[in-house]
Parts: structure tokens; C-alpha cells; sequence
């Protein structure tokens, strides 16, 4: 919930008229859909038409070890040069107050959609997730830049 006077969006309207299209538009899975601006519109500030942002933080279940932890930030930082169109990888343990339990963050940054698209089913993307789905209750954000 958004508490108190919000600062201006340029370029998306009035905190109000911001918020009640966030609140009352719906995508195809009935959340709330955000108004938008495509890359495309933007290169004018330094946008990268059609690059992809992947983001995703993790909370570990109970009983993972520091071992376990280790590993994963290991092989999500070995990730880069296995993987076609991952340009960068970044992958840290979070400091924020506000983490909610999130305790692992990163972000990957990939050419196009379709490096994103082919990254998940990956072969050594699919070998990380083998051990480490049962250790984590992930969330991930993916966004064009």
C-alpha cells in the first residue's frame, strides 16, 4: 500500500491518475498492471531497446547450511560465460532493513527477450535449479531496460 503523498512519475501523469491505473487495470493474470513505458520510447535517456533485466532474491528454508549458501552464490556468479546473451551478472548477500527475509539477491542483464526465454531451460541453468529450488522460497522480477 502506498502511504502519503507520492513523488511525480515524469512522463506517467499525477500520483493519482498512477495510482488508480495500478489499482484498477488488470493483465491477462488479473494483477494489477502498471502503466508503462516501452524501452523503445525511451532511448532518448539511455535506454537499451529490447535488453532484459532478470532479478530475483531468495529466502533459504530451514536447515540450509552456510555451505549450501556459499555454493549457490558460486554457481549463480559461474553462470556468466555458460550461458548465450548474459552480458553481466551481479549476485550478493542482501543488507537492506527492509528485506522481508530475503537474504540473496541479484540481477542479471541479458541482450534480448529471447536470451532471457532461452535461459530458463538452459542446461546449466536447469543443473542449479536441481539442488537449489528445494532450499529456497525465490522471487524474481524480469523487466526490458
Amino acid at each position: 500500500m502506498i502511504a502519503g503523498p507520492q513523488p511525480e512519475r515524469p512522463g506517467w501523469g499525477s500520483q493519482s491518475s498512477w495510482l488508480r491505473a495500478s489499482t484498477s487495470s488488470r493483465n491477462e493474470r488479473g494483477a494489477a498492471a502498471l502503466p508503462i513505458k516501452l524501452s523503445s520510447d525511451l532511448g532518448h535517456v539511455g535506454y537499451n531497446a529490447g535488453m532484459m533485466v532478470h532479478t530475483f532474491a531468495f529466502r533459504w528454508k530451514a536447515g540450509v547450511s552456510e555451505d549450501q549458501k556459499l555454493r549457490a552464490l558460486a554457481e549463480i556468479r559461474g553462470l556468466q560465460g555458460q550461458i548465450p546473451g548474459l552480458l553481466e551478472t551481479w549476485v550478493g548477500v542482501n543488507v537492506s532493513p527492509r528485506s522481508l527475509g530475503y537474504e540473496l539477491g541479484g540481477a542479471m542483464k541479458f541482450t534480448n527477450r529471447s536470451a532471457l526465454d532461452a535461459y530458463g531451460a538452459h542446461p546449466v541453468h536447469q543443473k542449479l535449479l536441481q539442488w537449489l529450488m528445494p532450499l529456497i522460497d525465490p522471487i524474481e522480477v524480469d523487466f526490458e531496460a
